[in-house]
């Protein structure tokens, strides 16, 4: 039985949305293509028909949630005090324990450093965040402060979802947001 194209494009979004979660919560290593089909009810060599390669898939997932961090960084961003509600946002509870829902640089940055190619979508990704703080803050280096900021923030939230302890992964983000909110007022 043939699909239509329409069906063939519905198919090929919902492959890149459910990659675009399981990378952000698992890793891109952690991901199989068998296991992420069959979520999906697909099969494994039904992947190539939408994709060259995972790698092919890695970049399309990482640019889905980049556009869908965005749309809530420009909610943020259009807030009356912009800075603190991105900072809050990004060092919350909520975005420790939802990984598969929120900004894929903590999860996915050190996979794409690692596999020997850099990503012009990361590059995409970041540059939109760096661009965000750069015109909130205003201020005459802010190139150099929103680099600072974007950094500690992905550490920051990368090493909260990586100790076992609770308290320290608390600690870590009230810690870090207090600081980051003092320097930009």
């Amino acid at each position: 039985m043939r699909y239509s194209q329409d069906h063939k494009a519905q198919t090929h979004q919902r492959i890149i949305k459910e990659a675009a979660a399981r990378f952000r919560r698992d890793g891109i290593g952690a991901t199989g293509l068998q296991p992420l089909m069959k979520a999906l009810g697909l099969t494994h060599g039904g992947f190539y028909s939408h994709f060259k390669s995972k790698d092919e898939l890695v970049e399309k997932a990482l640019q889905a949630a980049g556009e869908e961090v965005s749309v809530r960084c420009a909610q943020l961003f259009s807030e009356n005090r912009p800075l603190e509600a991105f900072i809050d946002a990004y060092l919350s509870e909520w975005h420790k324990s939802s990984p598969h829902e929120g900004c894929p640089l903590p999860t996915m940055s050190s996979e794409l450093g690692l596999r020997g190619q850099a990503s012009p979508t990361s590059d995409a990704v970041l540059n939109a965040r760096l661009e965000q703080v750069e015109q909130a803050l205003g201020a005459e280096n802010a190139a150099d402060q929103s680099l600072i900021i974007m950094s500690t923030l992905v550490g920051a939230l990368l090493l909260s979802r990586s100790v076992e302890n609770p308290e320290l992964a608390r600690r870590l983000l009230d810690v870090t947001r207090e600081h980051l909110k003092k320097q930009v007022e």
